[in-house]
């Protein structure tokens, strides 16, 4: 396919454009080239009668409100125009220009088929396709026309800058609930987003009667979603649900966009949140056990291949590789967490020595324990308006007024549909709480979703065998509602008002925390 540099004001020379459809017709298959603005090929696509697969350009640098700098010009064997995975691949890559050369009978180029991306959001259509022109008979405005286009993108994206290190996000849902449980859910993962430091500049719900099991987004959707990613200067899509491996692939082989789902955004808030070496070593096994049936590889890395000395025939391929260090690695880890767990079993007998009764915090994340843990004991535990906050457990003590001491300890929070690897890897951690005598639930009372929170902790309560201690529910943040539906909850509920922040309203909760672990500590001396 030997042809002069294309000039950078044409969409292809006529010389190149006549060698691919001559190839084409000759071939069988459609033919591609990525050109640059320069008019330089960067990229040559074989694909087969049907179609072609553009590689990724994960690999080709763009800031966040430009277009990729690469325009795509193919061959169509059946006579068909711009078709919806062109439109797809146009959006979600943001080239320059997408465009189809259609073979007549002899070989030579009918005419050329262009499209390109409409950045005016309010605009009814995403695309506007150019007028078809023969490839002897183009007009030289293609630099002018892409230049106008990134100028539109300028005026129109946000006043603010992308700030440095900040993922901008555009949160998804594709759910077959209802649409108030699916607007519940993506309010979650907004506050998920928001504790992971990264800004949400949109949110998308798609209600489906059936998810579809490989793409869970439709072609139209996923067009959409990437037009907004490019006039908001987004970066990164977060899904509310956990994506399986070929669903991630097929988001990810249309877009040049970082894909996360609702495990991930958990996993990674854990990990920046860790601060003790067990909490570290948990969260890391977690991660890692997410990411082994995920580990897959693009373009030709399965066929690199890595021998050692003494190996025989190929050796392993570099997938194979990466998999048997993270077994060796989970492997490591779990030597490790066994180890600091003896030591915590340690430290729990030396206290049972001390006869000093137990009362754990739980509940959901981000209704209060920390805070009162700090009001109680006069602590500085890490307490913010965010969910996950703690995760290290921590333990104070707390001297009631009759010169009776206890352990008050606060555990991390739980939420619905925590990851299965993450209760895994802290479920040692937990173990901790079938050492209490009383179990503290911290409900947020100021939360319209407090009444499903507290059925996601009930029940892992009761998944984890805790449901036989004693608990004590705890109603926080009783300042913040109205005085009347307070005390309504309360009595429905058989629980306690409190304003952590305000320790004059700590006296009926520590009448009955000291009342209930006595009950406890009596039975247990009478055995």
């Amino acid at each position: 396919m030997a042809h002069s540099k294309v000039p950078p004001e044409l969409v292809i020379s006529p010389e190149l454009a006549r060698a691919m459809t001559e190839l084409s017709l000759e071939t069988g298959r459609q033919i591609g080239v990525l050109l640059s603005r320069a008019g330089r090929v960067e990229y040559v696509v074989v694909g087969d009668s049907r179609g072609l697969v553009i590689p990724s350009l994960s690999q080709v640098r763009v800031g966040g409100g430009r277009l990729k700098g690469l325009r795509c010009v193919h061959t169509h064997l059946a006579g068909e125009g711009l078709s919806e995975d062109d439109l797809l691949d146009l959006a979600c890559l943001r080239l320059d220009l997408m465009a189809v050369l259609k073979i007549l009978p002899d070989g030579l180029p009918e005419r050329l088929y262009s499209a390109h991306l409409l950045p005016n959001p309010k605009a009814e259509q995403s695309v506007a396709f150019l007028e078809p022109v023969a490839p002897t008979r183009q007009p030289p405005v293609f630099l002018d026309l892409v230049e106008a286009l990134e100028a539109e993108l300028t005026r129109l994206r946000p006043v603010l800058e992308v700030e440095r290190n900040q993922d901008r996000a555009i949160l998804i849902s594709v759910s077959s609930q209802p649409k108030g449980r699916a607007q519940e859910s993506m309010d979650e993962l907004s506050e998920l987003v928001r504790s992971d430091e990264v800004e949400v500049v949109d949110t998308v719900i798609q209600r489906r009667e059936r998810i579809q099991p490989r793409t869970i987004l439709g072609k139209g959707k996923l067009a959409e979603i990437m037009l907004k990613a490019l006039r908001l200067q987004a970066n990164l899509l977060v899904f509310d649900q956990e994506l399986n491996p070929s669903q991630v692939r097929s988001i990810t082989d249309h877009s040049d966009l970082r894909v996360i789902d609702r495990t991930q955004l958990i996993l990674d808030i854990f990990a920046r949140r860790a601060l003790s070496r067990e909490g570290k070593l948990q969260v890391e096994m977690a991660q890692l056990k997410y990411m082994l049936p995920r580990l897959v590889t693009r373009d030709d890395a399965l066929s690199r291949l890595t021998g050692g000395i003494g190996g025989r025939g190929p050796g392993e391929t570099k997938l194979e590789v990466d998999r048997r260090r993270i077994d060796d690695r989970i492997n490591n880890l779990a030597k490790q967490l066994k180890a600091v767990a003896r030591e915590r079993h340690q430290r729990r007998s030396r206290r049972r020595k001390r006869e000093l009764p137990v009362v754990s915090l739980v509940g959901y994340t981000n209704t209060g324990k920390s805070t009162l843990l700090n009001m109680l004991t006069r602590s500085a535990v890490t307490a913010e308006d965010k969910l996950f906050a703690t995760l290290d457990p921590t333990s104070r003590r707390l001297r009631f007024p009759e010169d009776f001491e206890v352990i008050v300890t606060d555990t991390v929070g739980f939420i619905r549909n925590l990851p299965d690897e993450l209760m895994q890897a802290f479920k040692s951690t937990l173990e901790e709480l079938h050492e209490a005598d009383v179990l503290v639930h911290v409900i947020d009372l100021a939360n319209p979703r407090f009444s499903e929170q507290v059925a996601v902790v009930e029940t892992m309560l009761r998944d984890l065998g805790l449901d036989r201690i004693p608990q004590l529910r705890l109603l926080n943040k009783v300042d913040l509602v109205d005085g009347d539906f307070a005390l309504q909850q309360a009595a429905q509920m058989g629980g306690v008002l409190i304003s952590a922040m305000d320790p004059a309203s700590f006296g009926p909760f520590l009448e009955q925390a000291r009342r209930l672990v006595m009950k406890r500590w009596e039975r247990s001396e009478e055995r």
